[in-house]
């Protein structure tokens, strides 16, 4: 108890690691011509990841997917210790909070190193669109997750989703571990204006992760701030890469802020209102421009995510209830002699 008292408190704790995500981002930009910069292959298409090597080599695939393995083995470790120990909920950090945020700090240092030295991320041996699917499941799960609180359309809960959602909350620190290690290990460490966003990104998630079992990891501003970023992550890359699809992933995000995310702020009713109308004003303004027939782009993002949403609780729904029937069934019969 007494070294818990000796530790920063959580909050202090975020700032900090912001912060420290804010100098790293900056730091790959500036470091980056240090470190090998090979010839790549032209670009081939949506299904093809630019950034790796032509010709990969042993040393190029031990070093990335060795980093990914260590890194990935430290954060369920850490996760597993967590829960068994029973940790509560607390404002001031825990020591393998401590551990956690030194670990992945240590590990972005690793993948500079890895990246300076040999550049290929596990990229080179998995598909471009497993990265993109794996930041998907995590927004998904957090939707499913979050129904209890803030509901899904405008504030309705839907009730189907409330046990899968306690099922998700359980055991999710390890699929979001999954989902943000394995990404941050599929890009070398670029300084390109999306490599740069994306990797300030994914700090700020495994920082969240670090935080688990703080009351900042739960705080209600901050995991819709994590939410709502990638409305501007997607938005930017897709920019600055010059695709005319940029208002698909501004408004499509800014839908699910819209649909789902503001309501678990505890606005005013005149304020969601206040957004909607900011929302569709700023449709009209683009479309008139972009074409009408265009606007089917706003619903992609929130069908596919509401979609995923019902599929991921209804498999978790129906897992719940098939082993509830088999444990009722394995339960042993006693019978009763007159």
């Amino acid at each position: 108890m007494k070294a818990l008292q000796n530790l920063p408190s959580a909050k202090q704790a975020l700032l900090i690691a912001i912060a420290a995500s804010g100098l790293l981002t900056l730091a790959i930009y500036l470091l980056r011509p240090f470190g090998v910069s090979p010839d790549l292959l032209p670009d081939a298409g949506a299904s093809w990841y630019y950034w790796k090597l032509p010709n990969p080599d042993f040393m190029s695939r031990f070093t990335s997917w060795g980093g990914y393995i260590l890194h990935q083995g430290f954060m369920w470790g850490l996760i597993f210790y967590a829960q068994r120990a029973g940790l509560k909920y607390s404002k001031k950090l825990h020591p393998i909070n401590m551990l956690a945020l030194i670990g992945t700090l240590g590990f972005v240092v690793l993948h500079w190193v890895q990246t300076a030295i040999w550049y290929d991320g596990i990229a080179q041996d998995t598909s471009v669109f497993s990265s993109q699917g794996s930041v998907i499941v995590l927004l998904v799960m957090v939707l499913v997750m979050e129904n209890n609180r803030r509901g899904l359309f405008w504030g309705k809960k839907i009730p189907m989703m409330n046990e899968p959602g306690r099922v998700f909350k359980r055991y999710h620190g390890y699929v979001f571990a999954w989902a943000t290690i394995y990404t941050f290990w599929f890009h070398p460490m670029e300084n390109s204006s999306g490599h740069l966003v994306g990797f300030f990104y994914i700090f700020l998630l495994m920082t969240q992760g670090a935080l688990m079992f703080t009351n900042m990891h739960v705080n209600k501003n901050w995991k819709a701030t994590l939410e709502v970023f990638v409305l501007f992550h997607g938005t930017a890359v897709a920019f600055m890469l010059g695709q005319e699809v940029w208002p698909m992933f501004f408004f499509g995000f800014f839908g699910m802020f819209i649909i789902t995310q503001m309501h678990g702020l505890g606005l005013k009713e005149v304020t969601k209102w206040l957004f909607l109308a900011v929302y569709l004003i700023s449709m009209v303004v683009i479309y008139s421009d972009r074409g009408f027939n265009m606007i089917n782009e706003v619903v992609r993002i929130p069908f596919i995510e509401y979609l995923l949403a019902f599929l991921f609780a209804g498999v978790a729904w129906l897992t719940l209830k098939l082993i509830a029937v088999f444990k009722k069934t394995d339960e042993p019969t006693t019978s009763t002699s007159a």
